[in-house]
């Protein structure tokens, strides 16, 4: 769809698809937001740092308290990676 604006707008689910299997994106998280955003998660101790790998769709990769492990991980199965703030 064209917007009047001249630019392309594209829904999420859109988005998602054009990065399925080539892009990830690496996010900083406590143990609140893991528990908060996958119930089925086994219970956390409060106030951990941890770092997760996500699929362009928002397929939960990895969960660690290792950063660079989500990077090994990605360059494993031939992702892209992208941070979110």
């Amino acid at each position: 769809m064209i917007a009047k604006s001249g630019k392309s707008q594209l829904s999420t689910q859109d988005l998602a698809l054009l990065g399925a299997g080539k892009v990830g994106y690496i996010r900083k998280m406590n143990s609140e937001d893991v528990t908060a955003r996958f119930p089925e998660a086994p219970q956390l101790d409060p106030g951990l740092e941890l770092w997760a790998l996500f699929g362009a769709d928002g397929t939960p990769i990895l969960l660690t308290d290792n950063r660079s492990s989500t990077f090994y991980r990605a360059a494993e199965d031939e992702l892209k990676t992208v941070s979110l703030h």
